[in-house]
């Protein structure tokens, strides 16, 4: 894709005439999509329907499953909300509802309390979720969101301003997305081009090319310079185009990784949380020199508000970030990190997880392992302690099962899991 790309208005799903934009084709891709299809725990506190339990169960110590009709490949946990994905394809979706981000009627009293299918008419093979907004990509590349996008002033809008969307609606990009990332209010989208398109609240810099001037609604171009999706420009030296392969998403930041395997980050850093060597956000992609390291690659990036865990393609994982209540994993003594620090007493790590002051890690081998804030039993100890290093999570549920993935919200937490064979 070369030259600057022409952006329409949102469309909702129920009105697309089904000849969108971008050719209709499955993308053959680097990006992998999880087609284990498993089972849904969820723990925490559930007291506006994110456990997935019904309206009579605020909280859960322990993981506790949740019926969903059919198996489950993604599962991710939003502020106040839960997204499940089938191996249909279909969205299951419970929790607030207030701002849309069920993309599905609720009218029914308790039903946002349960499991409920979102009206889409294609097939999805990822999803992510946010504090107030839930965004789907489709086999063909497109990108479908729901909900709202929030600044500290509160609501923005989704695509346009002031204007949140309680049924599906396609963002409008004219080039296949292979990947999308959702921080707590905004949204980063891959293309199959390595190009980043973003969208929402960029006052923390998270969309990595509004600049801070900017940052306050979009100045004088107003809300639409924020939630209006465009491309991220930039260049190495040599004025050649950088392209990247990856992207993940902290609360208020966000993490690319390049084609040539170096790592970018934008947004929030008051706690040294990108890895830069100052506490001040970053309103453009940065090469963060703090990981660069030879002899390892970096595989997978999670961040809560103010913290980041890693891992790395030998399965170790680090982290990095503000440390108070334990959410770095270092021990009781730990101090605030400006460069990933290894997480001791772990086994080899497939994948990494962060709510807002909690942590997560799954083993290669199937088990969970957590740390950070106790205080919404999110950690599945069965207490409200805070846990300064890796305590493996326990749980009827969990016996006898491999776990897939976690994810984790504001104040709950979701597992995805399997029976052993």
């Amino acid at each position: 894709m070369k030259g600057k790309q022409t952006l329409k208005r949102s469309v909702p799903a129920q009105e697309n005439n089904g000849t969108p934009e971008i050719k209709k084709s499955k993308l053959i891709t680097p990006v992998s999509y999880n087609s284990t299809g498993g089972l849904v725990l969820t723990l925490g506190q559930g007291d506006v329907g994110q456990l997935g339990l019904g309206e009579d169960v605020m909280e859960r110590k322990k993981p506790a499953l949740v019926p969903l009709p059919e198996q489950i490949v993604q599962a991710e946990a939003g502020g106040m909300h839960t997204v499940c994905l089938g191996t249909s394809g279909s969205i299951y979706t419970f929790g607030c509802n207030d701002e849309g981000a069920l993309g599905r009627d609720t009218t029914e009293e308790g039903s946002e309390t349960q499991p409920g299918k979102v009206d889409l008419p294609e097939k999805v093979v990822q999803v992510s979720a946010g504090d107030s907004h839930t965004a789907a990509l489709t086999e063909d590349g497109r990108v479908f969101i729901f909900g709202s996008f929030r600044d500290n002033n509160g609501v923005i809008g989704l695509l346009e301003p002031m204007k949140k969307s309680m049924v599906p609606i396609q963002v409008q990009i004219n080039v296949p997305v292979v990947k999308i990332a959702s921080g707590n209010d905004h949204l980063v989208m891959l293309t199959s081009e390595g190009e980043l398109y973003t969208c929402g609240c960029g006052e923390q810099g998270q969309l990595g090319r509004v600049p801070e001037m900017f940052t306050n609604r979009g100045g004088r171009k107003g809300l639409e310079r924020l939630l209006t999706p465009q491309c991220i420009h930039m260049k190495a030296r040599g004025c050649r185009r950088v392209l990247f392969q990856d992207v993940f998403c902290g609360a208020y930041f966000t993490f690319a990784v390049s084609q040539e395997g170096h790592v970018y980050g934008f947004g929030l850093s008051n706690y040294h949380q990108l890895g830069t060597k100052t506490t001040n956000s970053c309103f453009a992609p940065q090469n963060l020199t703090t990981f660069k390291n030879s002899s390892k690659s970096w595989v997978g990036f999670s961040g809560g508000q103010h913290h980041t865990v890693c891992v790395d393609s030998e399965g170790n994982a680090y982290s990095l970030g503000r440390a108070e209540y334990g959410r770095l994993g270092i021990g009781e003594n730990a101090e605030e990190k400006n460069e990933p620090t290894l997480i001791p007493n772990l086994p080899k790590i497939a994948s990494v997880a962060c709510g807002a002051s909690v942590s997560y890690a799954v083993s290669r081998d199937g088990h969970v392992y957590s740390w950070g804030m106790g205080t919404n039993q999110q950690l599945g100890t069965g207490e409200e302690d805070d846990v300064w290093r890796p305590h493996e999570m326990t749980g009827k549920q969990l016996e006898n099962r491999h776990v897939i993935s976690v994810s984790s919200g504001g104040q709950h937490t979701v597992l995805l899991v399997k029976d052993c064979s």
